[in-house]
């Protein structure tokens, strides 16, 4: 028998990584880990890490990285799956741009744009932050975002956010 997700197209997905609270460049690649092993997904490749001050927060300096992956899972599939990894991290949502130890978003799907009540694709504040934009280049270079133009322009609008790649 097979299920919904094994009859889709593979869709390419980008998946945000971040964490500031505890061990955080170790969640951070632990979690990269776990995206290798979501059901109906293959992971296809990981930036380098990079630190990154708060947006719009406080706490302490964020551990980033941006993952590639091709997924049958529908958006709100990967979305509840991305959750439940967030949750054995031990993430709490208490308020937005709280500090965490692990912070996992959708950031595209495909070439869509898909606008729920849980779930907005592409993620909305994705061309206001450089810690998602500079490792999506890295991995993906010049990529359209649906309704907003290409990261690698978008770029230009942050470069007032301290960003540094980490050495492996």
């Amino acid at each position: 028998m097979t299920t919904a997700s094994e009859e889709r197209d593979p869709v390419t997905a980008f998946i945000g990584v971040g964490a500031n609270l505890g061990f955080s460049r170790d969640a951070v690649l632990n979690a990269l880990a776990d995206l290798s092993r979501l059901p109906s997904t293959d992971f296809v490749a990981s930036s380098s890490l990079y630190r990154s001050a708060p947006v719009d927060g406080d706490g302490p300096d964020y551990v980033n990285a941006v993952a590639e992956v091709e997924t049958r899972m529908s958006a709100h599939e990967l979305l509840v799956a991305l959750q439940a990894i967030e949750t054995r991290y031990g993430r709490v949502r208490t308020t937005r741009n709280a500090p965490r130890t692990l912070d996992l978003d959708l950031l595209l799907y495909g070439d869509g744009m898909l606008k729920t009540p849980d779930l907005v694709v592409p993620h909305p504040r994705i061309a206001e932050r450089a810690f998602v934009l500079t490792p999506l280049i890295e991995l993906a270079g010049p990529v359209v975002i649906p309704g907003q133009g290409r990261a690698d322009t978008l770029v230009a609008r942050t470069t007032d956010q301290r960003i540094e790649r980490l050495e492996s």
